[in-house]
């Protein structure tokens, strides 16, 4: 990547907007502090956008982020104002198709006992990441609806996945563990009922996996990972699934840490432009009330920097959100007594006086 980055923001929908000013002034914070090379070019798709004239995400907007950007900071999308969605599907899996963002990384880390709901949980038990397969699955909309609204009505959902597809995702684990020192990786699938495309995952992860013979390989069908989530979550590092069930134990994951206030996540595509989005939803009851917590945006802002070459900026970010939450000063959710932009202020000069 050149040394001038370049992010495009699209702050979304409800409480997407306030939260992702906060975390565009987090950028900003450290951009000043510590002179970094990178511009912010935010743009407006979204309801509101949707509603005015009909636009969702122009595919020239996407071959634009794909050559000119290295990274999109994407905010909570979902407005009533669209009953069907269609901008929010359009916009969100748009990109992560279109981009190829294969990678759905959501690391789940506790950062004050306080906030996890298990009793005699410590801050160290509850610390490891989760890889979901973003691009395939359940969710690429294969499938249809025969005879709608009759006694005979016959729905269909394809579940595909590709050789290419499974062994990408699971090789960026096994490579995410051997980078970061992380001893074990864990495959959750649910190959002893859905026998094809699921006994392809195990056996790819298994091949896989002789070429990291350092790393221990473990593998759980996935109603069995989401009860040893709860009873021994100090167990995991590295856990790696499909897009559906990624999508289902990312959440509990996120709930182990503190709730989707907390969750932030990357949707990766390793060799081109990435997306990084705060996971919980748009809140559209809450949105300009200055009461949204904006840690998770302020967390993944955090990623996408890791993302483009600055760690030590996220760990400081990281650092600073563990403060703002040890000390009480966040949203009233956490147990504080501060509004949206407060909280991002609290960061913020925290951040500047490091």
């Amino acid at each position: 990547m050149p040394d001038n980055k370049k992010i495009a923001v699209i702050p979304g929908d409800g409480i997407g907007i306030d939260v992702t000013r906060e975390a565009v002034k987090v950028l900003k914070t450290v951009q000043a502090k510590d002179r970094l090379p990178f511009m912010i070019t935010e743009f407006d798709y979204g309801a509101d956008r949707y509603l005015k004239d009909g636009t969702t995400m122009p595919e020239v907007q996407v071959e634009d982020f794909r050559n000119n950007y290295d990274a999109i900071f994407i905010g909570a999308l979902g407005d009533p104002r669209v009953p069907d969605m269609a901008h929010a599907r359009d916009i969100l899996l748009g990109l992560r198709f279109k981009l190829d963002l294969y990678v759905n990384y959501r690391p789940v880390k506790l950062t004050d006992v306080r906030l996890c709901p298990l009793k005699n949980k410590a801050e160290t038990d509850v610390d490891f990441v989760v890889f979901r397969e973003n691009t395939e699955g359940l969710y690429v909309g294969m499938g249809g609806i025969f005879k709608k609204g009759t006694a005979d009505e016959i729905a269909t959902q394809e579940d595909v996945n590709t050789r290419k597809g499974v062994e990408r995702i699971i090789r960026h684990a096994f490579d995410f563990a051997s980078q970061k020192g992380r001893s074990k990786v864990t495959m959750s699938d649910k190959s002893n009922a859905l026998r094809f495309g699921h006994d392809l995952w195990q056996r790819v992860f298994f091949e896989v996996g002789e070429e990291y013979p350092a790393i221990e390989k473990e593998h759980f069908y996935v109603d069995a990972l989401t009860m040893q989530m709860i009873k021994r979550p100090e167990q995991f590092e590295v856990i790696v699934t499909c897009n559906m069930f990624g999508d289902i134990v990312t959440d509990l994951g996120a709930q182990l840490q503190g709730g989707l206030g907390l969750a932030a996540s990357g949707n990766i595509n390793p060799a081109g432009t990435s997306m990084f989005e705060p996971v919980h939803g748009s809140a559209p009851k809450y949105a300009g009330k200055n009461v949204a917590n904006p840690l998770a945006a302020i967390l993944t802002a955090g990623l996408l920097l890791d993302h483009l070459g600055y760690s030590e900026q996220n760990t400081q970010i990281e650092q600073s959100v563990e403060n703002a939450i040890r000390t009480d000063n966040t949203t009233r959710d956490l147990g504080g007594n501060l509004g949206t932009t407060q909280v991002g202020d609290f960061i913020s000069d925290r951040l500047t006086n490091l």
